[in-house]
């Protein structure tokens, strides 16, 4: 197993109810002047924010909401949340929602801490984050993995450009987590978020690294988000199938199924640029791209492809480019089963490019050619340039 490092200290509180021990956690980890960030009117018209804010008057703790983020949430938006909650004199951040509120209220943590900085600048790594209030979550949306993570991602919409930071100071310190708050989510939401969930793990174990345990766990968990997302889909008040979506959004991005190996994300960067231009959902942009992906490189090490096919999708007959091929497909055919679009004709968003978008995508997601992407195969601007041709059908 390669080096790594392992701190995940987020204080998980899992189960029905449990957004009623909110004043508790707050509390906890020091808040008392507490900035409620928060998306669309579903937290309000579910009745969950009234019910936060009941518990945190109770408790004599004083508040101020931020509400409006939208999916892709932008820096724009962030700063403006900054602004607010400096006037307000917010000594933590609370994110009620998806990865949007939450990665939303990360950036806004950061700003508060650091008045004097264009947080921006963290984002495209001019600088690190050196400091930040304490960030709490309720979450509400199954998919981005944010509530565990130490990662977030804003969209400049001034540039158009979708940016992701890492960071320790990205981490919660703790995440209610119930998952009846999510039987509210429209059929195609809860289909994007199984999808990210997917690619979070897919993105950690297609690396050229191969380690036992931790490929084990990734496939166990990509075999359960498959099962239970088939149901969830059909039925966003199966407890048991929401239940085992919420857990392993949380497992696939806090770094547990990466551990010893050097992830990919090389699809998340196509993505990224997808949304960025084209504001198509986050999970979408991941399905849509995935498999084109995936048949452009699995030849660099076709054996982890049949590991894959024959141990999550339990495909075993034929040869091993076969088998591997098999796999891809049955990712492709599984996304199409739960309403996700698998190359740029089926996303109603994008529709089919021109040669010159798909060369400025190519350009955007290189750093206007300040870089290359992922590891399982490095990509340069023509690779991807190429995969972009292979989606535009």
């Amino acid at each position: 197993m390669n080096h790594f490092t392992y701190w995940s200290p987020t204080e998980v509180v899992f189960g029905k109810n449990t957004e009623c021990e909110i004043a508790k956690y707050v509390k906890k980890y020091g808040g008392s002047k507490v900035f409620i960030v928060y998306g669309g009117g579903s937290v309000v018209r579910s009745g969950l924010l009234k019910r936060v804010t009941d518990m945190l008057d109770a408790a004599g703790i004083s508040y101020a909401e931020f509400g409006g983020v939208q999916p892709n949430p932008s820096l724009e938006h962030a700063k403006e949340g900054i602004a607010q909650a400096i006037k307000f004199g917010a000594d933590f951040i609370l994110g009620i929602g998806g990865g949007s509120a939450i990665d939303t209220a990360k950036g806004i943590a950061h700003g508060v801490a650091n008045p004097d900085v264009d947080i921006w600048k963290y984002w495209t790594n001019e600088l690190r984050v050196e400091k930040s209030l304490p960030v709490g979550t309720i979450l509400t949306i199954s998919a981005a993995g944010s509530e565990t993570s130490s990662s977030s991602v804003l969209t400049n919409k001034a540039t158009g450009s979708k940016r992701g930071l890492d960071t320790r100071y990205n981490r919660p310190k703790f995440a209610i987590m119930n998952p009846e708050l999510t039987y509210t989510l429209p059929a195609y939401q809860v289909a994007c978020g199984v999808t990210d969930i997917m690619m979070h793990t897919l993105d950690r174990y297609f690396n050229p690294l191969e380690n036992e345990l931790t490929d084990a766990i990734a496939e166990a968990l990509l075999r359960t988000v498959v099962a239970s997302g088939t149901v969830a889909v059909r039925d966003s008040h199966n407890y048991d199938a929401m239940s085992e979506i919420m857990w392993a959004g949380s497992l696939s991005h806090n770094g547990l199924t990466g551990l010893g190996g050097a992830g990919d994300f090389a699809p998340h960067q196509l993505g990224h640029e997808l949304s960025g231009m084209f504001d198509i959902a986050h999970g979408a942009s991941l399905a849509t791209v995935w498999g084109h992906w995936a048949r452009y490189v699995y030849k660099t090490k076709e054996s982890r492809f049949v590991r894959y096919a024959k141990n999550v999708w339990h495909i075993t007959e034929g040869t091993d480019e076969e088998i591997a091929l098999a796999g891809i497909q049955a990712t492709v055919d599984y996304f199409k089963s739960i309403g996700m679009p698998t190359c740029f004709s089926e996303a109603e968003e994008i529709g089919i490019q021109s040669d010159d978008v798909l060369k400025d995508l190519a350009y955007r997601c290189t750093f206007e050619g300040a870089r290359a992407i992922g590891s399982f195969r490095v990509l340069d601007g023509d690779d991807i340039y190429q995969i972009y041709k292979m989606v535009n059908v």
